[in-house]
């Protein structure tokens, strides 16, 4: 058996990529290098990070535990890997990820988003799927530009992959738990072993999360109103290998929270600058619906992940099949404030009138179906396969007076069915020693149904018909590379690839009469790049990229309509670059550092839209219509220019033990918050940075610790809501804590 058809039968039987670097360690002595290998699945089988045509970025051990320790959701990874943002109006869960400033402000429930979510092999649609929280997380990758060819829907910008520890043969697992600022509470753990022998194993994994609401709502009697929340979530995984060549891996999860929305807070930005008003506490709020506000998600799925090896030199057959459900409801209090200009009392500053809404998702059901076929024929490696997607969703949004105790003055509602399927071929030749070449295709076609209506309109208008759109879309995608390996210790590559996204649907009806449709959007990118060691003591890789994206779906959020519109822009580009390095200088200090640089521009001329109803100072010229303005030449929505990220970690031994230091620094420069330019919507920067202190046993069988996050208290904005005051939404405060951690 061949190194990479040992590795691949690891994959199959569910290894986790722990394992699989351990297998290459052990299997390739004379290539083990200080810093370790890193193994990735980044192409749907395991290689060496060093020998991946194109640019991914793995998290695991020391960097993961060290930035999910204060119980933070998946947006803990903006800025920690280059390239990557991510940010949220709707709370812990419905994540808004950036890749390379390709991205998507839309916050409706049926967002399309250009950047794909993989969870142990399964993509993840809707967005409020993709805040499914992570716990018993073997390695985090982020796999940037267009991967359309392996990895299916919606990847024009690229792919966030989570893969969950998983089933073995030996007995073990660990316990955690922390207590922190606000009494934030995190407890997390995982069990698993064989049943049976050499042929059953499982892993059963954990978490509980909590935290106390810290802000306080001067406008309730009482302390502390908001930001809080409970979340639990539970997998259970059955791994069954009858034989060497069969496996079945049965994955069962679901997950339930209860807290609050994102908060709002009007007025807290400075007019005619983007600095917090004076005296800004972001401890306080005065709002009068927020006593009203809730937020709870609750979802469930299950996959089953079927392997079987026709044996040497024959190809191995895999089949995933997987459900998913999810159910949420969502209400806040929207302008930020109380009362209203015409109400009063009113306040923080103007608010011109009150806004409280809900969303929700009274039914959602996704199935997916996946066949690939993958092996090597000598030189050549190949995979080909049929993808298969089907979800459907219904969508209940609502308007509150709340001026009258937050009785229902509006309601519409969305139904949306989505179809899609694809074959796909991925292909790779060696051929020679050092030089290797491949692509891939994808042909997709995907087809929804979509019709909406409003029933109740809350400034007194008629309801509209039922609605209905359904477009459809086919597309060819494809990506060419090859990887040249100048000798041991360094790899060049490049790759040329194009990126599909299908047609996207709104159908915000409480404040507007219209559907809102956007054409599908191909993206054409270009990148090389090298990866390398150096002394053994280094591992690095740095790429250069550049991409055009036509008919480029965007969303014209907010306004003075007060209402998302999906538009087409005609073209936009960006270009950059990426660099990630992993040193160990001296024994037992280990150091990782990313940087990139994001430049994006829209290109498109005719392209208007409306501006903020809020106060604030636009920057760009006047559009043909009174009201709108031109965005042609604008930055994409939240796309900094400059990511950069550092971490350290260094131990001491101390008997049979050790005492160990770590610490984690993330950086992003100024951001735009909208299509439109404007001095107030925008943040300068954001740097946030992290510490653990503490004791690790003998053969790490346990260990004690310190720890903070964001340890300066970097207060940024994160966001902002345009249409009705000078409203944002910030970053979380300094939070410390102590955290202990077994294994067994």
């Amino acid at each position: 058996m061949t190194r990479s058809t040992a590795l691949r039968a690891l994959l199959a039987a569910g290894a986790s990529a722990a394992t699989l670097a351990f297998a290459v360690t052990a299997a390739a002595a004379d290539d083990v290098t200080d810093v370790g290998e890193v193994i990735v699945t980044a192409q749907k089988k395991a290689e060496n990070i060093n020998e991946v045509p194109l640019s991914v970025t793995a998290v695991s051990g020391q960097k993961l535990d060290a930035i999910r320790s204060s119980g933070g959701d998946i947006r803990v990874f903006s800025a920690r890997v280059p390239s990557l943002t991510l940010e949220s109006s709707f709370g812990r869960t419905f994540p808004r990820p950036y890749i390379r400033g390709l991205g998507n402000t839309d916050f409706d429930l049926n967002a399309s988003q250009p950047v794909s979510f993989v969870y142990d092999e399964v993509v993840l649609e809707t967005p409020v799927l993709k805040g499914f929280p992570l716990f018993d997380i073997d390695q985090v990758e982020v796999l940037r530009g267009p991967q359309g060819t392996l990895f299916g829907r919606n990847t024009p910008a690229g792919v966030l992959k989570f893969d969950s520890a998983k089933p073995s043969q030996t007995f073990g697992g660990y316990a955690s738990a922390s207590y922190a600022t606000f009494s934030t509470i995190n407890l997390e753990g995982a069990v698993g072993g064989p049943i049976i022998p050499d042929v059953l194993a499982f892993r059963l994994s954990g978490l509980y999360q909590h935290r106390d609401d810290w802000v306080d709502n001067t406008r309730v009697p009482g302390d502390n109103d908001s930001e809080g929340y409970n979340q639990y979530a539970f997998r259970g995984q059955l791994l069954w290998t009858p034989n060497e060549s069969l496996s079945a891996l049965l994955n069962l999860h679901y997950q339930h929270l209860n807290g609050t929305p994102r908060v709002f807070r009007a007025n807290i930005i400075q007019r005619g600058t983007n600095n917090f008003v004076p005296g800004f506490d972001r401890d306080t709020i005065s709002q009068d619906a927020q006593s009203r506000a809730i937020q709870k998600v609750q979802s469930s799925g299950a996959s089953l992940k079927v392997a079987y090896d026709f044996g040497e030199g024959m190809p191995e057959l895999t089949s995933i099949t997987a459900y998913e459900m999810v159910d949420t409801y969502s209400r806040g209090d929207i302008d930020g404030g109380f009362g209203a200009a015409f109400a009063p009392p009113s306040g923080p500053g103007v608010i011109p009138f009150p806004s409280e809404s809900a969303d929700g998702v009274p039914f959602h059901r996704q199935f997916s179906q996946e066949f690939r076929l993958a092996g090597d024929s000598g030189p050549l490696g190949y995979t080909v396969g049929f993808y298969y997607f089907n979800e459907s969703i219904k969508i209940d949004s609502y308007s509150f007076n709340t001026l009258a105790g937050g009785a229902i003055d509006g309601f519409a509602y969305q139904n949306q069915k989505t179809e899609s399927w694809a074959l796909f071929a991925n292909l790779d030749y060696e051929v020679s020693d050092q030089l290797t070449v491949g692509g891939g295709i994808r042909y997709s076609d995907d087809d929804k149904d979509f019709l909406a209506q409003r029933t109740r309109s809350p400034f007194g208008a008629p309801p509209t018909a039922i609605l209905r759109t359904s477009p459809d879309a086919s597309e060819v995608s494809f990506n060419l590379n090859a990887s040249y390996a100048v000798n041991d210790d360094l790899n060049l590559y490049g790759r040329i690839a194009r990126g599909y996204r299908a047609p996207s649907v709104q159908g915000r009806l409480v404040f507007g009469d219209t559907l809102s449709v956007a054409d599908k959007e191909t993206v054409m990118s270009y990148e090389a790049g090298l990866k390398g060691r150096a002394g053994g003591r280094i591992r690095y890789d740095a790429s250069v990229f550049y991409y055009r994206a036509n008919d480029l779906q965007v969303t014209a959020v907010g306004g003075g309509a007060n209402f998302n519109r999906l538009l087409n822009a005609d073209k936009a580009t960006g270009y950059g670059f990426e660099f990630n390095a992993e040193a160990e200088p001296v024994d037992r200090l280990l150091i990782t550092a990313g940087l990139s640089y994001n430049n994006t521009e829209i290109d498109d001329p005719a392209l208007f839209t409306q501006p903020c109803g809020a106060p604030c100072t636009v920057l760009d010229p006047a559009g043909p219509i009174a009201g709108t303005v031109r965005i042609d030449g604008n930055s994409l929505p939240n796309a900094p220019k400059w990511i950069a990220n550092i971490t350290a970690g260094y131990s001491w031994p101390m008997g049979e033990g050790e005492i160990f230091v770590f610490t984690d620094w993330a950086y992003r420069s100024k951001i735009n918050f909208f299509l439109y330019q404007s001095v107030e919507f925008t943040d300068d920067k954001l740097l946030e940075g992290g510490v653990r202190l503490g004791y690790r046993a003998p053969g790490g069988m346990w260990e004690a610790a310190l720890f903070g996050r964001n340890i300066t208290n970097d207060r940024s904005l994160e966001g902002g809501i345009d249409f009705n005051n000078l409203t944002g939404f910030v970053n979380d405060p300094r939070i410390l804590g102590a955290e202990v951690k077994a294994k067994f």
